[in-house]
C-alpha cells in the first residue's frame, strides 16, 4: 500500500494536476489540472470528443495518465491516485455511475443496493459461510444502509422489483442508490440525466443537490444538459480537444468567448447560417 503524501489543503478533496493521455498519435487530454473543492458539485462540460469522460476514466483509474498526477484525501490521508490500484478506488471512498447504466438486470433493486455495499464488507469468506452472530450484525447494517438509501431516493415501490422490469429513468435513480450504498466521499456521475425526459432531469436536480446538502457528498460531474448544469453545479470546467477552456461559475463559463466557440463556433460561422434576405423556404436563393 502506497503511504500517504503531503495533505492537500484542507477544503480540496481531489487535486488534478497536468493530466495528460495519449492513444497512439491521439492527445486525448492535454495538461489538465482542477481542483474539486470538498462539498461541492464541480462539473466537466465541453463538446463530444472533449475529453471529459477520460478525465472521468483517470479518476476511476480505467486509464492510467501518459503523465500527470492526481491527489485525493483519502480515509487514511493524501493519496496519488493514481498509483492506486483500480479495485481499491471504491474503498478510498470514490463511487461512479455510467452513462450506459451497468445494473444485475436480473436481481432486485434491493439486491443491487446491497451489490454496492461490498466494499464495506466487515467479515470475512469463512463467517460469511458459516453465518456467524458477527456476519449476521453485519448483514443487519448492510440492509439497514440499502433501506436508508431507498427511503432517501424514494424507492420504496420499486424494492423488490427486477431491475429488468424497471423503465429507463427508474434504472437511472437505481444506479444512483447502489453508488451511494458505498458510502462515498466522493461521487462521480457520468452524464447523470442521459435519456432522462424533461420531469425526470428536474427529480435528478433535486437529488444532486440533496446528495451535497444533506449527505455531504462531493459530486464531480460530467453533463450535457446547460439548464442542470446550471441549477446544481456551484463550479463548471470547460474543456474542448483535450484542453481547459475556462473554469468558474456557470454564468461565468457558458459565457467565456472560448466556450461559446467551441459549442456554437465563430461568429462567422453562425452568421453563414443564417438564410439570406429575400430568400424562401425551399427555393434556392
Amino acid at each position: 500500500m502506497n503511504q500517504p503524501n503531503a495533505p492537500l489543503p484542507a477544503d480540496v478533496l481531489l487535486r488534478a494536476q497536468s493530466l495528460s493521455v495519449r492513444f497512439g498519435g491521439l492527445l486525448a487530454v492535454n495538461d489538465v489540472s482542477f481542483d474539486v473543492r470538498r462539498g461541492e458539485v464541480f462539473t466537466l462540460i465541453g463538446p463530444n470528443g472533449a475529453g471529459k469522460t477520460t478525465v472521468f476514466n483517470l479518476i476511476s483509474r480505467i486509464y492510467a495518465p501518459t503523465s500527470g498526477s492526481i491527489a485525493y484525501a483519502g480515509p487514511a490521508g493524501t493519496v496519488t491516485l493514481t498509483e492506486q490500484p483500480p479495485h481499491r478506488v471504491a474503498g478510498l471512498g470514490i463511487a461512479r455511475t455510467f452513462q450506459n447504466i451497468e445494473l444485475f438486470e436480473h436481481a432486485s433493486v434491493l439486491h443491487n443496493l446491497l451489490i454496492g455495499r461490498h466494499t464495506r464488507r466487515e467479515t470475512g469468506l469463512w463467517a460469511d459461510m458459516l453465518f456467524t452472530p458477527r456476519a449476521r450484525a453485519a448483514e443487519i447494517r448492510a440492509r439497514e444502509k440499502a433501506e436508508a438509501v431507498i427511503d432517501f431516493l424514494e424507492l420504496q415501490h420499486y424494492r423488490d422489483t427486477l431491475i429488468a422490469g424497471l423503465p429507463y429513468g427508474v434504472r437511472k435513480v437505481v444506479e444512483l442508490a447502489r453508488a451511494l450504498c458505498t458510502e462515498p466521499q466522493l461521487l462521480l456521475l457520468d452524464e447523470p440525466s442521459s435519456g432522462l425526459n424533461v420531469e425526470e432531469t428536474d427529480d435528478m436536480a433535486f437529488w444532486i443537490q440533496d446528495i451535497r446538502d444533506e449527505l455531504g457528498i462531493t459530486v464531480l460531474m460530467v453533463e450535457h444538459d446547460m439548464s442542470l448544469v446550471s441549477r446544481v453545479s456551484d463550479r463548471v470546467l470547460a474543456m474542448n480537444q483535450g484542453q481547459v477552456l475556462a473554469t468558474g461559475t456557470p454564468h461565468e463559463v457558458q459565457t467565456h468567448p472560448g466556450v461559446v466557440e467551441a459549442y456554437l463556433g465563430t461568429i462567422d460561422d453562425v452568421s453563414s447560417l443564417r438564410r439570406p434576405e429575400g430568400s424562401a423556404v425551399g427555393v434556392r436563393a
